[in-house]
């Protein structure tokens, strides 16, 4: 049974071409970048040519882009890194309520372990933030506002400029988690106005285990990684030249196909969700409709839980999931539907969608033929419905 992997913003497979780039670095360029000898000159000058591949795909320069483990090292970079560097004079934090729990957890850490404040936004039916709500939450000691660019769970994208204004205007740090959009949408760190943003490889066909971190020049900020002077003094330790290699090479095939992708990654989203909530009762779609990523649907079925209809597909060969991987073992509904106001009787019967590069037609024909059927099955055997 071939299988159908329909949760690309979990992961992606590495791309073959991303591939191919990386394989010199694991052997006959396998030098350290820090090596005084010859040895380590190509190691050196891959890594500087990632860089700048990277800066030009964000619009920054080539030394305001630091190379980190992934997308949780560098929220937790950004985050701790501006918390630390703004003491004792501000202590106070504005984030949102949906962010990916790298932000949360690290916000909730600053709180309980170093006394800051921090203040978690509210957001509409539809996953966004009111830039409102974020002028009303700043203070004379805010250091640091951190806002997610588009949602994991949802897709919706949020109003970054706006939110960035005021920030500006208020001369306070402004991050963005855009690990969900770089590749997916355009991302210029000076037309969104940001100062820090995190992205990661493995979300964008390439490997794990690397991501990096925009850093704009003169940002305050403090390294949590100490040891040797990598990364100029940002980031401690020997760089992953593969990975690098790696995550370069995806963000420019990201970008330069991104075009092409988001038409038909679009039409094929649009299809998929628009059968399920025509063909099958009591459906609704989470988050916003239009102000979304192209390559995600979030679908409530009532009456099921979420898990089962995951575990349904998955003995078909399907492979989709109810959220954020990083929650998997997590108990009791999405704590970003809870948030946009869902019923927990709807949020636990959510499913998400992702395609991704190698999602054809023929995938999501399967998955429309075995919908139906499935929810049906266990609606009738579901306790749930027997309670409505």
């Amino acid at each position: 049974m071939s299988r159908i992997y329909m949760d690309y913003n979990a992961t992606t497979p590495a791309d073959p071409r991303v591939v191919e780039a990386m394989l010199p670095y694991f052997t006959e360029k396998f030098g350290n970048p820090s090596s005084p000898h010859s040895v380590a000159h190509e190691p050196r000058a891959a890594i500087e040519r990632a860089r700048e591949q990277v800066a030009s795909c964000l619009g920054s320069q080539p030394s305001e882009v630091v190379f980190t483990s992934g997308g949780s090292e560098s929220d937790n970079a950004a985050i701790k890194g501006v918390a630390f560097a703004h003491l004792p004079e501000r202590g106070h934090i504005i984030t949102s309520a949906i962010e990916h729990h790298a932000v949360l957890s690290t916000c909730e850490y600053l709180e309980k372990e170093f006394g800051f404040s921090v203040t978690y936004l509210p957001v509409n039916a539809d996953g966004l933030v009111d830039a409102r709500d974020v002028r009303r939450a700043v203070r004379g000691d805010t250091c640091l506002i951190s806002v997610m660019h588009v949602n994991n769970e949802v897709g919706t994208i949020q109003p970054l400029k706006e939110i960035a204004d005021i920030a500006r205007e208020h001369d306070i740090t402004f991050h963005t988690d855009a690990v969900q959009s770089v590749g997916k949408l355009p991302v210029n760190v000076n037309a969104l106005g940001v100062d820090l943003l995190s992205l990661s490889a493995h979300k964008l066909y390439g490997p794990k285990g690397v991501g990096a971190l925009y850093v704009r020049a003169g940002t305050r900020m403090h390294p949590i990684a100490h040891g040797g002077s990598h990364e100029r003094g940002m980031r401690a330790g020997t760089e992953n030249v593969a990975g690098i290699v790696g995550l370069a090479k995806a963000v420019e095939l990201a970008v330069d196909e991104m075009d092409r992708e988001t038409a038909r990654l679009s039409a094929l989203r649009d299809r998929l969700q628009n059968t399920l909530l025509r063909e099958i009762s009591d459906v609704v779609l989470n988050g916003h409709r239009e102000n979304r990523i192209p390559v995600m649907a979030n679908v409530s079925f009532l009456f099921v839980e979420g898990e089962s209809i995951v575990l349904s597909l998955d003995m078909e060969g399907i492979a989709v999931s109810t959220g954020s991987a990083c929650t998997t073992d997590a108990t009791g509904p999405s704590h970003v539907l809870a948030a946009m106001g869902v019923e927990p009787n709807v949020a636990q019967g959510s499913v998400r969608f992702g395609l991704g590069r190698y999602t054809v037609e023929s995938d999501v024909d399967r998955v429309l033929a075995l919908m139906p059927k499935i929810v049906e099955r266990l609606r009738m055997i579901s306790p749930l419905r027997n309670r409505a």
